[in-house]
């Protein structure tokens, strides 16, 4: 043990032991109050104040909403519960209606507002694509070389040379 830099004496050991548990238990609340404050920042910008301002929760700049803070101390309520995420916002729906959502659920016919615009840009992209494809392989119909006329040759031949400079 001496070794370690530990001595033998129970009196040293203890104080060695309670150091490093009230070390420990210090680590735990910081991190666990750095978990809480993330949480709350990242659930309150994925919800809209319901002030009629449209604006995320968190950033919502009317001077003296009460709505905003009203639903900041839910928000903070239900951390210190320690509610999931999904289960505080599910309240929140409950609550407020799908609008305080800042975006819609993956989930139902909702997943058509995550999927539709992927879907229609790349079928744009291919249609476009297609039609460019098509228009380069299009070939165009040559005039077909007539019989000459000697009528016709000496009028372009004297129309060469008076159209010369």
């Amino acid at each position: 043990m001496r070794r370690f830099g530990i001595q033998s004496e129970n009196g040293s050991l203890l104080r060695l032991w309670l150091e490093i548990s009230v070390a420990c238990l210090l680590l735990v609340f910081t991190v666990g109050a750095g978990d809480t404050a993330a949480r709350y920042e990242n659930l309150g910008h994925k919800m809209i104040c319901t002030c009629g301002c449209y604006q995320v929760l968190l950033e919502c700049n009317h001077v003296g909403c009460t709505v905003s803070t009203q639903m900041e101390g839910e928000l903070r309520n239900a951390l210190a519960r320690r509610d999931s995420d999904q289960l505080i916002l599910q309240n929140f729906v409950q609550k407020y209606g799908p609008t305080v959502l800042a975006a819609p659920t993956a989930s139902g016919f909702n997943l058509v507002a995550w999927i539709a615009p992927a879907l229609v840009f790349l079928v744009a992209t291919l249609g476009t694509a297609l039609l460019i494809r098509n228009w380069r392989l299009r070939t165009v119909p040559m005039p077909k070389e007539t019989a000459t006329n000697p009528h016709i040759d000496a009028i372009r031949e004297k129309i060469r040379r008076e159209t010369e400079l």
